[in-house]
């Protein structure tokens, strides 16, 4: 017969034991917890409304994880908050990813960010320099001795700048003002007259340059082909903005184009970023009602030309849609 005494210990032992388990466990449990930041760029670029978008789409296939989207001084930032374990998802341009990679410090990066991994290819971002058509300014030799404003510090667009000007015979030395911000607050300058032109990199339709276009009159001024050509870089693709894409601008504008990646790091697991993948190209009719520059996410090239390996979660998608072997 076994005693009172004997059972109630043994469901004290019992007790005593699982509160052990749940000890031991809980830690466990909350570090399995996912967290998906998604890291963008200004409210007022193109990075940010499909970085909403994104974490909506998310949001259905990864009910359970936390989702967050912060908006930033977009690819340098993006880049390095990524290998900090800051973020699990950013847009960034190629070329600066490019940088980042190598390790380019000029670039904003000190050290090669090695723990980079790329989700896929995106639309292209085009070089689009607007000036008011009060300045004078016709050609980028024009630009010579204006007000200018570049991006944020060491931004997409203001390496892409730097590129581009350099190619044009030009530095920040040759202008009168420089400015490095972002595209809302050169919006208003240039409103205010207090610019003479800005350079932003971005996809087509951009709202900030609709909302100047609408503001004052513009000139769109032209990269021609051969100052694309002595930038040197395979990142830089001869393009045109299409006559009508902004308010005044009847003709197609020739300039160069550079694609945004979709990067995450090597941190994060294969089966999440499996489900980011499959989640964004399963909601393009959402990413596209955010911005009409996810029209150029087109799913066959979203793996050529990448300068960083494809994150394992990845390249699982792409394999099972058929476009690696």
């Amino acid at each position: 017969m076994i005693s009172s005494f004997s059972v109630f210990s043994r469901r004290q032992l019992l007790l005593a034991a699982t509160a052990v388990v749940s000890l031991i466990t809980a830690p466990t449990a909350w570090a399995q917890q996912t967290f998906i930041n998604v890291l963008t760029g200004g409210q007022s670029g193109i990075y940010y409304p499909l970085g909403v978008a994104l974490s909506q789409a998310y949001g259905k296939v990864l009910p359970a994880a936390k989702i967050s989207v912060q908006a930033t001084k977009a690819s340098a930032e993006n880049l390095n908050l990524l290998q900090q374990g800051k973020g699990e998802v950013a847009f960034a341009l190629g070329d600066s990813v490019s940088d980042a990679w190598k390790g380019d410090e000029e670039a904003g990066f000190k050290t090669p960010l090695k723990k980079l991994r790329a989700v896929a290819g995106l639309y292209p971002n085009y070089i689009q320099i607007i000036a008011n058509s009060e300045s004078g300014i016709k050609t980028i030799a024009d630009l010579k001795g204006k007000r200018i404003s570049v991006g944020a510090p060491k931004s997409g667009t203001e390496l892409n700048a730097r590129a581009i000007l350099k190619a044009a015979g030009l530095s920040y030395k040759d202008f009168s003002k420089v400015e490095y911000l972002g595209f809302g607050e050169s919006v208003e300058l240039m409103k205010n007259r207090q610019l003479d032109v800005t350079l932003q990199s971005v996809g087509l339709g951009a709202a900030s340059i609709r909302d100047l276009a609408i503001s004052i009159n513009i000139v769109m001024v032209a990269v021609p082909a051969d100052v694309a050509a002595k930038v040197g870089d395979a990142a830089y693709q001869p393009a045109a903005i299409p006559a009508d894409t902004y308010k005044g601008q009847t003709a197609a504008v020739p300039t160069v184009a550079i694609k945004n990646i979709l990067v995450t790091h090597e941190g994060v697991p294969a089966d999440t970023v499996y489900a980011m993948t499959k989640a964004m190209y399963d909601n393009m009719d959402g990413l596209v009602a955010a911005h009409t520059a996810a029209k150029g996410i087109v799913k066959k090239d979203a793996v050529g030309g990448l300068p960083i390996p494809l994150h394992p979660g990845a390249e699982k998608y792409y394999r099972e849609a058929g476009l690696l072997k």
